[in-house]
């Protein structure tokens, strides 16, 4: 496992999601208030970035902007059709005001 750093706690307010390149992988890292969280930036259902979609905080997910189909920001498990798989999610963690994404 790799970590990279991919900002400041400071660069994404609360309930924002941003898009990172991390090499060859897209990933959105979300903030819900102090805690963070980090997916796979593409509906599994059809190649959209769903750091384009809307945070819905309340139920810790991330809405497809396309489609609708909502993803758990925990697990990346998909919660509403048309989307039927899940996309991966990735660790973070928080170091001396860096935000850093696990990584394989």
């Amino acid at each position: 496992m790799m970590l990279e750093r991919v900002c400041s706690v400071t660069d994404l307010a609360d309930g924002e999601v941003r898009r990172f390149e991390l090499g060859d992988l897209a990933v959105a890292v979300v903030r819900i208030g102090t805690d963070w969280y980090a997916i796979e930036d593409r509906c599994s259902h059809q190649d959209v970035a769903l750091s384009d979609g809307e945070v819905l905080a309340d139920s810790c997910e991330i809405e497809c902007p396309k489609h609708g189909s909502c993803f758990s920001l925990r697990t990346g498990e998909v919660d509403t059709l048309p989307a039927t798989r899940p996309v991966a999610a990735f660790g973070v963690r928080i170091d001396g005001g860096d935000v850093y994404v696990e990584v394989d």
